[in-house]
């Protein structure tokens, strides 16, 4: 899932030239990176996408080596959220950002959703700059294993709890797509179809 919290600029008056320079370089910099590891997240159209993952049985160092890479991948891309198959890995985890720790979810599952939703607009790493509605759960409680294979639970809300349950519609190959209104699934698919027709050639 992408973050959509953009950082404001800071006031510049009492900043030393030296200092908005390195400013210019880390976000340009940053701005390498991501698009470095956007190309490395599968986009709209890859059947991957599409896909019901497996659940993951061997909690080994390939698991913790796939876990490192993607974690990384999430923030170089400035996201907050990534599911295995959006890296081609058709196993049943994803990384997640929860009060600023890296946290890993395998097999899960919600066990208890809170009566009230919300409607907040959803970005995601596969779907470029398509942003559209979607209703979530405000409040849920989450199961499943870290990647030590050790039972984990956590009990979200707002924005945390939104991210997981995005990343969990991921590994039952469903898109923000297939959750948002018709007007809104239509003005994003405009988008989407030069993309594919692109990737297709």
């Amino acid at each position: 899932m992408s973050d959509h919290h953009h950082d404001h600029a800071h006031d510049d008056d009492h900043a030393h030239d030296d200092e908005h320079d390195e400013d210019e370089e880390g976000a340009a910099e940053s701005e390498v990176r991501k698009r470095i590891a956007l190309s490395q997240v599968r986009q709209y159209g890859d059947p991957v996408l599409r896909m019901r993952a497996n659940e993951v049985v061997a909690f080994d160092d390939e698991l913790a080596r796939l876990v490192g890479r993607m974690t990384e991948l999430m923030h170089d891309a400035h996201g907050v959220g990534l599911a295995a198959t959006q890296v081609g890995v058709v196993r049943r985890f994803f990384v997640f950002e929860h009060d600023g720790e890296d946290l890993v979810l395998a097999n899960p599952s919600i066990t208890k959703t809170g009566k009230d939703v919300e409607v907040d607009d959803e970005g995601c790493l596969s779907l470029g700059t398509v942003r559209v509605p979607v209703e979530r759960a405000a409040e849920i409680v989450i199961e499943g294993q870290n990647g030590a294979g050790e039972h984990v639970k956590y009990e979200l809300d707002g924005m945390s709890a939104r991210v997981v349950q995005h990343e969990l519609d991921h590994l039952d190959g469903r898109l923000i797509l297939d959750r948002t209104d018709p007007g809104s699934r239509k003005e994003a698919l405009a988008k989407l179809r030069p993309r594919l027709l692109l990737a297709q050639r």
